[in-house]
C-alpha cells in the first residue's frame, strides 16, 4: 500500500530523515519507533504531505504522491492524527465529526463513533471529556471518509496504561473490521508489541532494523539505541 524509497529530508546540513526505504502492507499495523529525534514524526509529515522531501519518493497504492499536497493525499485516502490534539474546542464532538463528514462525504459517522466507543461524549465539547476520550476523537476525525491508510502520531501519549491498552485494542479492531491500514508512531512499547504486525526502527533519521516485532525486539542495535536491555 505504501512505499518509501530513499526518502530524505534535511534542515540545512542536518538530515532529519536519512535515505529511508520501507514498505507497508495493506491491512496491517506497521509500527515506526525509535528514540526522540529519530525522525519518526518527520516521516509521517512526508507521507501525509505536510512536508516535501529533499530527495526520494512516496508511493501510495503504486502511485507517486511525492509532490501532492496534504489535502489531495487526504482525498486519495491518506489520513493522519497528531501528537497534539487537533479537535475544535468550541464544538461538541458530534458537531465536529459532522463537519468532517460533510467535507469528506462520510456516509456512516455512527460506525466511526462505535469503533472508538465515543457514544457517551457526543454532546460534550473536548474540554468536558477526559484526555483519553479526546485522543479517540482525534483518531475518529482521521477515520472520517474511510481512508485506506491512517498515520497515527503517538496516539497513546499522556494516557494511562489502561487507557493505552484500550486504545491499542480499538486500533486492532479497526484494522480487522474496517480494513484500515495503520502506520503507528508510538513510544508506549506495550501498545507497539500488542498490535503491530511489523516494526521499523529509526535512529538519527536512518533505518536500523525492520521486520517482525519479536525479531526487532531482540536486535542488539535496537536495544542499545532505544529499547534498553530490559526489553530483551
Amino acid at each position: 500500500m505504501l512505499q518509501l524509497e530513499d526518502l530524505t529530508f534535511a534542515y540545512g546540513s542536518v538530515k532529519a530523515v536519512n535515505n529511508v526505504s520501507l514498505e507497508v502492507t495493506e491491512g496491517t499495523i506497521h509500527g515506526l519507533i525509535g528514540p526522540n529525534g529519530a525522525g519518526k514524526s518527520t516521516c509521517i509529515d512526508l507521507v501525509s504531505g505536510r512536508q516535501r522531501p529533499t530527495s526520494g519518493s512516496v508511493r501510495f497504492r503504486g502511485r507517486d504522491v511525492t509532490r501532492m499536497t496534504a489535502p489531495r493525499r487526504r482525498h486519495l485516502g491518506i489520513a493522519r492524527s497528531f501528537q497534539r490534539i487537533s479537535v475544535y474546542p468550541e464544538l461538541t464532538v458530534a458537531d465536529q465529526l459532522d463537519v468532517a463528514a460533510g467535507l469528506l462525504k462520510e456516509p456512516d459517522v455512527d460506525a466511526v463513533v462505535r469503533a472508538l466507543d465515543l457514544e457517551g461524549c457526543l454532546r460534550h465539547t473536548p474540554a468536558e471529556i477526559g484526555y483519553g476520550e479526546q485522543r479517540r476523537v482525534d483518531i475518529a476525525l482521521a477515520l472520517i471518509g474511510s481512508p485506506a491508510l491512517v498515520l497515527l502520531d503517538e496516539p497513546a501519549a499522556g494516557l494511562s496504561r489502561e487507557e493505552s491498552i484500550a486504545l491499542a485494542d480499538h486500533l486492532a479492531e479497526l484494522v480487522r473490521d474496517r480494513g484500515t491500514t495503520v502506520v503507528l508512531v508510538e513510544h508506549h512499547l506495550e501498545v507497539v508489541y500488542r498490535v503491530c504486525d511489523r516494526l521499523t526502527v529509526l535512529e538519527q533519521g536512518a533505518v536500523i532494523a525492520d521486520g517482525d516485532p519479536q525479531d526487532v525486539r531482540r536486535d542488539a542495535r535496537v536495544m542499545e539505541a532505544y529499547l534498553g536491555r530490559s526489553a530483551a
